[in-house]
């Protein structure tokens, strides 16, 4: 099978994919380096499950990420799709057939997600509150805000958080508490619960 691709626009540099996780953006470190300043530091990552490729959007900048046009918090790509990050855009390649791609939420859904204990999975509701009563991913609570919601402490939070990211295999780097829920949302494990208003949504500064 061929290695799934990216080719910027701009450059004509082509990207492979060959690693679970491929982070996109203008800062040092980041494997699809955009020059572009529209660009957040850290802007997106481009995710490998199987055989499908998802991008999801890390909330971290106003110019967002959009596929073929339309803005995304995460979706599944097909083969020839348009990437946008800010105003840099990038194609996406070596997908086979774009049929394979089109479940999204079903096939993320099917990836099994890991055992949870009860405070875990509130801390991951807390965490993902602010995404999930906005439709476009904005970021996610601080520890503190986690903290305050479920009445513990900031530290305890942390180590739950620690034991989350070991969980869900999100590597050390930046903006990991977003990452960690771009991923937990995309697998369905945190999903929005009915009734659940902006009361949650105030974040502090």
């Amino acid at each position: 099978m061929e290695t799934p691709y990216v080719r910027v626009e701009e450059t004509g540099t082509v990207f492979e994919l060959e690693k679970d996780v491929t982070t996109v953006g203008r800062g040092e470190g980041v494997d699809i380096a955009m020059s572009d300043p529209s660009v957040s530091r850290l802007h997106a990552e481009l995710i490998r499950r199987g055989p499908h490729v998802y991008v999801a959007d890390l909330g971290l900048s106003s110019n967002g990420t959009r596929v073929n046009g339309r803005p995304v918090g995460r979706k599944v790509l097909a083969d020839g799709d348009v990437l946008s990050f800010g105003a840099a855009r990038a194609r996406v390649g070596g997908l086979g057939e774009s049929e394979t791609a089109a479940p999204d939420t079903l096939e993320m859904r099917r990836v099994a997600a890991p055992d949870l204990t009860r405070r875990e999975a509130e801390v991951l509701q807390a965490l993902c509150r602010p995404a999930l009563n906005h439709e476009a991913f904005v970021a996610p609570a601080t520890a503190k805000e986690i903290a305050d919601e479920l009445v513990v402490t900031e530290a305890a939070v942390k180590q739950h958080l620690l034991r989350l990211y070991s969980k869900f295999r999100i590597a050390e780097g930046g903006n990991r508490r977003g990452r960690l829920a771009n991923e937990v949302v995309a697998l369905g494990v945190v999903r929005p619960v009915p009734g659940d208003q902006a009361d949650g949504v105030r974040r502090a500064g």
